[in-house]
């Protein structure tokens, strides 16, 4: 019989800059409809921290919700899985994060905990300004994103199916 896979799903941002905090809703509203997904942790990782790496060393997979810089328009979502994410992360990308999700990998990348299976939902920012709701177009981006994250996790056959 196989392990049953684990899998976090991390969302970051400040919620106090408008679509900055677009990881932080997309991970309440999973909480809200989903409250007991199996194999699944769903933790608000707000701005990260390194305390995050034993957290992720707990899970066999990894979604990351954030908002995404891609040159797409405000609120469109994309998705980046495997080396794919890899790729965008170590790309040029600023972050007001005090820890950037590549440090955050390369902790589990040298402790031995890398996830196999990664992805980076995004959700491509209109506005970062002060405000503790998302822009209009981000925030009808925000079901998109749920979905996109749930169909990864059923994809990926978190609930031993």
């Amino acid at each position: 019989m196989s392990k049953i896979k684990t899998t976090l799903v991390l969302g970051v941002g400040n919620n106090l800059l408008t679509d900055e905090g677009v990881g932080i809703h997309v991970i309440n509203r999973l909480q809200e409809q989903f409250p007991h997904k199996e194999s699944v942790t769903f933790v608000d990782g707000g701005t990260l921290s390194f305390s995050l790496a034993g957290l992720l060393a707990e899970h066999d997979q990894l979604i990351v919700v954030d908002a995404a810089r891609t040159g797409g328009s405000p609120g469109s979502v994309v998705c980046y899985e495997g080396s794919d994410m890899d790729r965008y992360l170590t790309g040029n990308r600023q972050s007001v994060h005090e820890v950037s999700l590549t440090d955050l990998l390369d902790i589990a990348r040298l402790s031995d905990h890398y996830p196999e299976k990664r992805a980076l939902v995004g959700i491509e920012p209109g506005s970062l300004d002060w405000g503790e709701k998302p822009s209009d177009p981000v925030a009808k981006a925000i079901p998109s994103a749920v979905r996109m994250v749930v169909d990864l996790i059923d994809r990926w056959g978190v609930d031993g199916d």
